[in-house]
């Protein structure tokens, strides 16, 4: 993996002690919280590999929570997360899975409250520095550092060139973009990372477009 500075090898300002197991978890849960754009009811955690045999040493779990209450890495209230879940009335379960993964560093976030669900897997690269592989069986592949937007819509023709003419229209830059779908013709996934802030304005108009079916707005 190429890093971009001395600071992805020493890793961000954080709640100790480890970048990758704490850092790194921290990122994780909060972007599991930012697509699911709310509290959940009910949060089920399951670890693999790393994570799996050092999770409460490390601090991965309060971690974990802690970014699913939107607590930043260096936020001092990652320490007491799992208490403050429970007042908040957040149910947390933990479960310790023995499949070999493709990364160490890999956990399995199910989200749930009365009004949907949400599931993701994450990876935790190093020096905090993470990649969503996974969303609701979609596979992809999403940093969480930069401005994105992903787009759930009916797999038809002229529905990427759309998306992308509406960006250019307002001069929004692509970084990376990547497109999956579950089968050909039904649900498809655009997940596109961008170098500048995308207004509500624009994810309107995206979600007035024909065949999309649902937008979500990630900001850096």
């Amino acid at each position: 993996m190429k890093y971009r500075s001395a600071f992805d090898i020493i890793g961000p300002v954080m709640i100790g002690p480890s970048s990758s197991h704490t850092a790194g978890a921290a990122r994780i849960g909060r972007v599991a919280r930012t697509l699911f754009n709310r509290l959940p009811k009910k949060a089920v955690i399951s670890l693999y590999g790393s994570f799996a045999k050092t999770y409460k040493g490390h601090g991965t779990d309060v971690a974990i929570v802690g970014g699913l209450l939107d607590f930043d890495t260096f936020d001092e209230r990652i320490p007491t997360s799992l208490t403050l879940a429970k007042e908040l009335g957040m149910e947390v379960v933990f479960q310790i899975e023995n499949q070999v993964t493709d990364h160490p560093n890999t956990v399995r976030i199910n989200l749930y409250d009365d009004n949907g669900d949400l599931e993701i897997v994450g990876i935790s690269i190093g020096g905090g520095t993470i990649e969503i592989t996974e969303l609701n069986s979609f596979e992809l592949k999403l940093s969480g550092e930069h401005p994105a937007i992903l787009v759930v819509h009916n797999d038809q023709f002229g529905v990427i060139s759309a998306v992308t003419q509406i960006l250019a229209n307002h001069e929004i830059n692509i970084g990376h973009m990547e497109v999956s779908r579950k089968e050909k013709g039904k649900m498809a996934l655009m997940v596109i990372e961008v170098d500048q802030k995308i207004e509500q304005t624009i994810m309107t108009e995206i979600e007035k477009l024909p065949n999309v079916t649902q937008t979500i707005r990630m900001v850096d």
